[in-house]
């Protein structure tokens, strides 16, 4: 299932959730040089979170580094854990679906806590998201970057937020899409049970490399910490 949009308006100009999406889309464009392998790899390679030696043969080069910045024990984070959420693989696909569900879902979170508090929020989550991930999978080569588990945890947040809300969803038919409109638990507990789905069999080491516990963790810490950073007036 795609959201399309949501019918729920916002008050105030999501300067917050844009400038996120701007961020983004400018590590894309002069880090990762827009997928291109040798700065994708370079990226990688420098703020991608992993517990090992690093290898980076799916961007057509294999390079071999300390691991770093992955979450060692007793190593604090560093602007490199900050920058994670940032950067992404897969191309031109991990990066427009992240953005889009940035866009549908954002606008309304940063509503509800304010420009400031969305951007300490988001940061917590791509943390807790990371944490979770590397807790799941202690010995994971495979590098994780992007921003899935930050945006899982503003998933979580509108989950909690609004439940309710009617959420254009393109769904597939068999051979065939239709549009409905799901309130947003059902449209996000779809999401969030999609994740489980994948992450249990990722702890017996069959996850594909997809950072399920990644969602799953920056999705649960969302659903928390919307409660103690939305605004006064909000709550």
């Amino acid at each position: 299932m795609l959201p399309l949009r949501d019918l729920n308006p916002t008050i105030h100009t999501p300067v917050a959730t844009w400038g996120v999406i701007g961020l983004n889309a400018l590590a894309w464009v002069f880090i990762q040089g827009m997928g291109m392998d040798a700065p994708m790899a370079e990226s990688l390679c420098r703020y991608a979170d992993s517990r090992g030696p690093v290898r980076h043969g799916a961007v057509g080069r294999r390079h071999s580094g300390d691991g770093k910045p992955g979450l060692h024990p007793g190593k604090l984070p560093s602007f490199a854990h900050l920058a994670e959420p940032y950067v992404h693989a897969r191309r031109w696909f991990h990066i427009i679906t992240n953005m889009w569900f940035l866009y549908i879902f954002g606008d309304n979170v940063e509503d509800a806590m304010g420009p400031v508090r969305f951007i300490v929020f988001y940061l917590l989550c791509g943390l807790a998201a990371a944490v979770t991930q590397l807790m799941a999978d202690s010995n994971a080569l495979i590098p994780m970057v992007g921003a899935s588990g930050a945006i899982g945890g503003v998933l979580g947040a509108y989950a909690r937020l609004y439940p309710q809300v009617r959420v254009v969803t393109l769904v597939p038919i068999g051979f065939y899409f239709t549009q409905l409109e799901l309130p947003a638990i059902a449209m996000l507990g779809y999401w969030f049970f999609l994740q489980l789905a994948g992450g249990i069999p990722a702890l017996a080491g069959a996850g594909g490399g997809v950072a399920f516990w990644a969602h799953i963790g920056g999705f649960l810490a969302g659903l928390v910490l919307v409660g103690l950073l939305r605004r006064p007036d909000e709550a």
